[in-house]
């Protein structure tokens, strides 16, 4: 009896460490990065520019797929719904996040597909512009960044030369991050690369190989950064890698286990990409469950009354245990 209590307040101690929750409870998303996450910007800032909206059907509402991106997906799971930046300006108002992500974005200040449109440090700038001098970003909420492939894929660009290192990609996506969580943010999401030379635009191509190997750099170096910022002394930041590159791969190798028949070729059909680029809805959908596994498996943290409530709990576990203990001598 004496050990059953003494493991009760030790169970105690451990819950007034700072609790940990499941991913359900995150009060917002913050999404950054380019077309794989893009839910409309690129959309409707071509729409207001010149009366269509860019890419046009048979692309899925303003989306780089032929159905709903990852983002749409993983934000039913977590029952948020980011508003697009670019329709804050057609009177829609956040409640729930902001995707800030723009088709074409570099991991820092250039777009491929139009040099007035944003790149990711933009998107950061635009976040930290509304958050006032008093306040500090949701410590709640979730941020998401993915970026980097068009920092290294072949473009029709004139303003920006892909790069041959992984260095300033690296470099541009640690900054974002640092800034994030000098803001306040706390929780992070991280996308690391699928192999681009085995996309359709690239596979066949003599570039193929070479972009495998930056690919293997980027990540590598992502993840080494990524535990480091983490494990800055008092930075308390929760920082999960999601590994795209290793879900990519498998549905490459073993497309059976994914429904998939071409995983090689660009396609209109419910496969695994849908041009030489972008991949389907089916294969976002699967980005998304492997972010929502990952995010409960992961820890975030807990407001203060659930915190409260839980060691109240544990009182009174031990309260109890201890008048038995007396019962019984």
């Amino acid at each position: 009896m004496k050990k059953q209590i003494a493991a009760t307040g030790f169970v105690l101690f451990s819950f007034l460490l700072p609790i940990k929750a499941l991913a359900a409870s995150f009060t917002q998303m913050y999404v950054f990065g380019d077309s794989l996450s893009d839910t409309g910007n690129v959309f409707n800032a071509t729409l207001q520019a010149t009366g269509a909206g860019s890419p046009p059907p048979p692309y899925f509402n303003g989306r780089f797929s032929n159905g709903l991106n990852w983002i749409d997906y993983l934000g039913q799971d977590l029952n948020l719904n980011p508003t697009p930046y670019t329709a804050i300006a057609l009177g829609n108002t956040p409640t729930q996040g902001i995707n800030f992500a723009f088709g074409g974005a570099t991991t820092g200040t250039n777009n491929t597909i139009n040099p007035n449109f944003i790149g990711l440090q933009q998107q950061i700038g635009l976040f930290t512009s509304l958050i006032s001098p008093n306040q500090s970003a949701d410590p709640n909420a979730l941020y998401v960044l993915w970026g980097g492939a068009n920092d290294y894929l072949p473009t029709q660009s004139t303003t920006f030369t892909p790069f041959t290192t992984p260095n300033t990609t690296i470099g541009n996506l640690s900054f974002a991050l640092s800034n994030l969580a000098a803001l306040g943010a706390k929780n992070f999401l991280v996308v690391n690369l699928p192999d681009l030379g085995s996309l359709p635009l690239t596979n066949t191509t003599p570039i193929s190989g070479s972009l495998n190997t930056l690919v293997s750099l980027h990540n590598t170096s992502l993840t080494t950064t990524l535990n480091t910022l983490s494990q800055t002394p008092g930075s308390d930041l929760n920082i999960k890698l999601l590994d795209v590159n290793s879900l990519f791969r498998n549905a490459i190798s073993n497309p059976d286990q994914f429904d998939f028949t071409n995983v090689t070729n660009a396609c209109i059909n419910n496969l695994n990409f849908w041009d030489d680029l972008h991949p389907t809805t089916a294969t976002h959908k699967q980005i998304a469950k492997l972010a929502f596994d990952e995010l409960q498996s992961e820890s975030v943290p807990e407001p203060t009354s659930i915190l409260g409530t839980v060691v109240f709990g544990a009182v009174v576990t031990g309260w109890r245990l201890k008048q038995k203990s007396k019962k019984v001598s």
